[in-house]
Parts: C-alpha cells; structure tokens; sequence
C-alpha cells in the first residue's frame, strides 16, 4: 500500500470509525477481533505485561488486563504469545533483491515487515523520472506499506560517472511534490553537499523547502566534513564502519539506520551501546541491500532484529529501535506502539528470544499466518520499465590496455585499484606484448561500458587483491549508475560474459573457457526480474554457486564485490565508465598507463 493524504494515517481519523473504536474501548460495542492471552511489548516502558488487545477496524481500540472482556465477532487466542508492533525498515533498495515490490511484500510481510522507506534509486539511475513513476505506481494496493523517496543523486557523483537519467533541483521539486513521497532519499555525493556545489545544494534545498525528510550517506566522514555535512541539512546515516563512528554520528545528532546487510557492523554498534549505557532513541533498522536468497531464507529486517538479540542487546530494546523510534524518525505516530488509537501493525512472536512469527497483522487485516499470506496480493498489471541496455556487442580488442609508443620487452607505469572494497590508489611496472600492457599474474581487469548509449570505450581499471580468476563475471547490478561491469583476465572471457549480459537485457553472467556456465537475466532496468521470489532465489543462489568457479581466494563473496566495485560516491579509486575516479577528490584517471 501507498498512502497519498496529506497527513499520513489519516485514514484512521474517519469519524465513524473513532466513534465504533471508543465504544467498543468502552465496553458500548464488541470488538472486530480480540487477541487474548497474551503478552504486549510496550515500546514506551520497555515492559513485557500481561494484556488483551482489542481491535476495531485498522485500529487498536484497547489494551487492557486479560480476561476483563470476551465480546468480539472474532477471538484469536495466544497462548502467552507476544504482540509487539510490525517492523519498519527505515532505508532499503527493493532492486537489491532484484524483484517487484508485489514480490518483495509477498515476502517480507509474513517475515513481520509491515511498513518500509523505499529508495528507487537504483531504478531512477537506469530510467530516469519514468522509472521512479513506476516505482511509486508499482508500491501502491500492497498488504506491505511501502513508503517511497525521491532519488538524490542520479548519478551518485556527477562527473565522475554517466547514468541513464540525470536528476537536477526541478526533478528533485517534482518528485517531492507527489504525495506518496516522503523525502530525498540518502545523499550520497558527500563531496558535493560538503563543497556547497550547486547542483547538490539546490537539491538538498528542495527537501528542506518541502519540509520533508531528508535522509543521508555519509561513509568515512568524521570531524569537520562530518559537521559540514550535517549542517547542511542531512539528517540520518547508515553508511557505518565501526563503533567509534556510530558514537561520532549519534553525537553528530544523525538518525542512524543501523543495517542488516553488514552484520559485522551491527555487532559495532552493539559495543557503542554498551558503551554509552543505552541505545538512543535516534537509532532505528534498515536492511539496505540484501540478495534474494538471503532475504526468503534468513529474513530482512527479522534477521537484524534476530542478530542483534543474539550479539547481547535486550530485545525490547532491538524491538523500540525497529519499530517505535522509526516512527518518530519518519513522523508516523500511527505506528510503533501497541496503545489504544494508534493502527493495528501488529507482529505475534512465540517468544521473545528466538522470535518466531506466528502471525502478521496489517491495518486491522491478518494478512500472514505461520510464515504466509493470508490473501496473495493483487497482481502485477503494470508495464516495467524494460530494454535498458543500449549497447552493441563488444570485441575482445575492448579489453586490451593499449601502450602506444613503447617496444615489445619495455616496461610501463599503470594505474591500479589496490584491495577491494576499502581501495586505495597503486601504481606497478609491467611488461608490454605486442603495443599492449602484459596484465600481472594476480591482477584482473574490470571494464566498465556506459549501457545508455553515451559511448562504447569501456572505463577500465587494473584491480589488485581480487584472488585468483579462471574466467570472468559481468553485471550490471552496479552502484550506483548500473552500467555493464566486466571482471576477469582473458579478454576472450570477458568478451563473452559482456555479450550475455548485452543479449539478455541485463543481469549477471559466469563466464569460464569462453562459454556462460550461468546467467541471471533480470530485464526490468536491467536489475529485476518479474518471476517470484523464490524462483528469484534459486537462480540467484545457482549464479552465488557459479561465482565460485570464476574466482577463489577473493576476500568477500564475489557477487557482493562485483556490484560495489564502481561506487564513485564513496572515497578512492573506483572504475566507472569514465575510467578511474574518486569521489573525495574528484580525481579522474581515463587512461591505465601513467603518461609516458
């Protein structure tokens, strides 16, 4: 669902629907349901007690002792179970799990996710204002409450990389000005916002005039970038690397949207709250990006909320931040509480230690029983936004990195990305064969070709600490302009995974001796597919497979390094379609070889 009034949870204000939910409260006039024998998590003082809960409509009408009502049209009884308020997800890419939205609530929902912030960023960089339309059409008549945000920055950093659609200060005013959209979504191009350019000030400026939310990215920053950062008006962070940087931003007075897609941080996080005491009312959940696989076989935010009860915090406490505090921070005081007068977003947990769901409730509706819908939800009539990729097949010469000038037995200067994620700018000696550089033993090539028809000269860089290859790997899952990415060392390999790729309209493809051993076509903005999610899963869990025989010895999961590898937004060298940049210092590096 999508909700366009002007004030959000106005629904529940209808008069006729008050008048039935205090006479019930009242004693006046039974209840629709009435969960009884169980136990409510209260999100305001942290207590476990005892209570029945009585609904009317999408409303919770009265909390009160147990046993002291039984008229209803309907009794569920809970056995000590746990009503607790559904989760909310406060920042997330639905394309990471390279499905619809229909999907994406088909699973989530039963998983006890009632309500989501949805960035169509990834969408907005391959389709423009067209694809966020269709986004914001696509969230709409859901049993998952999908609140949508208009796409900061398209590209993530201008200048540095060529995405399919450029958003300015107008688009930005725009999208803001269509009532299903709650803010801007995370503002990524630090550099930007931090050097006051004006194409990042005037967008930001467009949030803060529509008195919406405007949500942030703000990885590596600390002292006074950091300060500058928020003084410019952005308000929340889930870019987080460490304990000391989660005290840093708290303190900096960011929300923080504490992810599930980096559990290593999450345990961070979990050292700061113990170090400060408590956990903050600013800190709430997200998920971010999680692969397909991972979100039907572990759970989105439920598996955050399952991790961080298990690293040591009190569930009550993981709970207020996955559920109340995210409410505050997005302005929805109908959610986030198990109180009379505020909506019926209500998760049943058998336990608060394990937290196994048994049922969903969304707005007053059972609508996921023992880990399934209730009701499938309405199909999917709408016409996604397809034939994304604008490129022609490529050759083998693509992958060459030519060195003019220099005889066979001579060696060059080249530039090289060192360590994946976390890079740093390198330089090394090497052959040349033939008027062309002689790739070391433990590098690899990543090439990255612009697929919106901008050009057909792929951006390539040398890339060191990625392991040892025995094929190649293209995508074009790649943040944040989602061009086609190509990984691998022998030009004919990698020749053949972009081919794939360019054929089927996007996705991801395993190349070894020359012939795809998997492809995982995904033709809505080359990111999505319209099969369900489970088939989703499984294709995606046969391409994880397929990565393992392209390349060993990498220092994360292939499928992971891949689509971060071109994150020009974020600090050091990263490859895009331009050649090698940086998004701190706005470097651009366009040929390997150092100028001779």
């Amino acid at each position: 669902m999508t909700e366009t009034k002007a004030k959000p949870g106005a629904d529940l204000d209808d008069p006729a629907l008050r008048d039935r939910a205090v006479k019930a409260a009242a004693g006046e006039h039974p209840f629709d349901i009435l969960l009884t024998g169980g136990a409510v998590a209260d999100m305001v003082t942290g207590e476990l007690r005892e209570a029945d809960v009585g609904l009317v409509g999408p409303l919770i009408a009265s909390v009160h002792p147990r046993g002291g009502r039984a008229d209803a049209a309907r009794i569920i009884e809970l056995d000590g179970a746990v009503v607790a308020p559904g989760l909310i997800d406060t920042h997330l890419h639905i394309e990471s799990s390279m499905i619809t939205p229909r999907s994406y609530a088909e699973v989530v929902v039963p998983q006890g996710t009632t309500t989501i912030c949805w960035d169509p960023h990834e969408v907005g960089n391959v389709g423009g204002l067209d694809a966020v339309r269709w986004a914001v059409a696509a969230a709409r008549d859901l049993p998952l409450r999908i609140l949508v945000e208009a796409p900061s920055c398209v590209p993530s950093a201008p200048g540095l990389e060529r995405a399919g659609a450029v958003f300015d200060a107008s688009a930005m005013a725009e999208m803001l000005s269509w009532p299903e959209i709650i803010g801007v979504a995370e503002v990524m191009d630090m550099r930007g916002v931090i050097e006051r350019s004006p194409h990042m000030s005037s967008i930001v400026q467009a949030g803060l005039d529509s008195g919406k939310r405007v949500f942030g990215h703000a990885r590596g920053l600390s002292g006074a970038p950091l300060q500058a950062f928020c003084a410019a008006g952005v308000e929340s962070d889930h870019e987080l690397t460490g304990e000391q940087d989660v005290l840093s931003k708290l303190r900096a007075g960011l929300t923080l949207e504490l992810r599930g897609s980096h559990p290593d941080m999450a345990i961070e996080a979990v050292k700061a709250f113990e170090t400060l005491g408590h956990v903050p009312q600013t800190v709430t959940l997200c998920t971010d990006d999680i692969f397909p696989d991972d979100l039907v076989a572990k759970g989105g935010v439920i598996a955050l909320v399952r991790l961080l009860v298990t690293a040591g915090m009190k569930p009550l406490d993981v709970l207020r931040c996955g559920t109340l505090n995210a409410a505050r921070w997005l302005g929805r005081n109908d959610l986030g509480l198990i109180a009379p007068g505020r909506r019926a977003d209500m998760v049943i947990y058998g336990d608060l230690s394990s937290l196994p769901i048994q049922r969903v409730f969304v707005s007053g509706q059972e609508a996921a029983i023992g880990g399934a819908l209730t009701t499938a939800p309405r199909p999917d009539t709408l016409v996604a936004p397809k034939g994304t990729m604008k490129l022609a097949p490529v050759a083998e010469a693509a992958f060459h990195i030519p060195a003019p000038g220099v005889v066979d037995g001579e060696k060059v200067r080249i530039h090289t990305v060192h360590t994946p994620r976390f890079t740093r700018w390198a330089e090394r000696d090497v052959d040349v064969r033939d008027g062309a550089v002689v790739l070391p033993e433990d590098c690899i090539i990543m090439a990255v070709f612009n697929r919106y028809g901008m050009s057909d000269k792929p951006g390539i860089g040398v890339m060191e600490g990625w392991g040892e290859w025995r094929g190649a790997f293209a995508t074009t899952i790649l943040h944040d302009s989602h061009n086609l990415a190509v990984f691998g060392r022998n030009p004919a390999d990698l020749a053949a995974a972009a081919n794939a790729l360019i054929a089927c309209g996007g996705g991801m493809a395993a190349v070894i001796d020359g012939k795809p051993t998997c492809v995982l076509d995904l033709p809505v903005c080359g990111l999505l597919s319209e099969e369900p999610s489970l088939v989703v899963a499984e294709r995606f869990a046969a391409m994880r497979a397929a990565s393992l025989d392209v390349a060993t010895d990498v220092p994360a999961p292939l499928v992971k390094l891949v689509i971060g590898a071109s994150l020009a937004c974020n600090p050091g060298p990263h490859v895009t379609d331009l050649g090698i940049t940086d998004g701190m210092t706005g470097r651009i590096v366009t040929e390997a070889v150092v100028a001779l």
